[in-house]
């Protein structure tokens, strides 16, 4: 398999480059890329803004963890015209029939949780905690042809709004926490602490 990690947004909410902030021993990066350790060949970093911060924190990665998979930058140019855009550069690059697709701002999600969404098959495949969808979602090519052909005007919504979906429920909060705002990281880091 294969993962997406979105990185190119603007942190806006943030008010700073939220994917270089440390949580615990490693950044907020590293934890969303070391869940998918042991199950994909290659994960796919879609970068844009700021790009420059996530090569220098992914060389810092580099010389600290040895992942098992690959890792692939590609720059999206256009990551002003938001996440699907980003999403459609990502995809160019899958190769494989299945794949995961996750903000990079969601590094609290257990690794099991990753193991379990990949056992279901299905064209999208969701992990929900008490009834709300949430990251990392698994897609087919099915899909993945389609999100190609949409106009990136878009969005993901519209395009999985034709697909029927499998939620699995999973006791696993991290799932729906991501890191957009500084109270978001200060949850965040209370959960990652608890």
């Amino acid at each position: 398999m294969e993962a997406i990690v979105l990185a190119a947004g603007y942190s806006s909410r943030a008010n700073t480059f939220k994917m270089t902030l440390p949580l615990g021993e490693m950044s907020i990066l590293e934890h969303t890329l070391s869940k998918f350790e042991g199950l994909c060949s290659r994960v796919i970093v879609v970068v844009g803004f700021q790009a420059e911060l996530i090569q220098e924190e992914m060389a810092k990665i580099s010389s600290k963890n040895a992942f098992s998979f690959q890792i692939k930058f590609v720059h999206n140019e256009d990551f002003n015209h938001g996440m699907f855009s980003s999403i459609q550069k990502g995809c160019n690059e899958v190769t494989e029939p299945s794949f995961f697709i996750t903000p990079g701002d969601c590094p609290l999600v257990k690794k099991e949780t990753v193991h379990l969404i990949s056992e279901h098959k299905g064209n999208v495949v969701i992990p929900s905690f008490h009834y709300k969808g949430g990251h990392p979602i698994k897609l087919s090519s099915e899909v993945k042809q389609k999100i190609l052909e949409t106009n990136p005007e878009s969005n993901l919504r519209a395009v999985l709004g034709g697909f029927e979906k499998m939620y699995i429920n999973v006791d696993d909060p991290g799932v729906i926490m991501d890191v957009d705002t500084l109270e978001d990281y200060q949850k965040a880091l209370d959960y990652y602490k608890g």
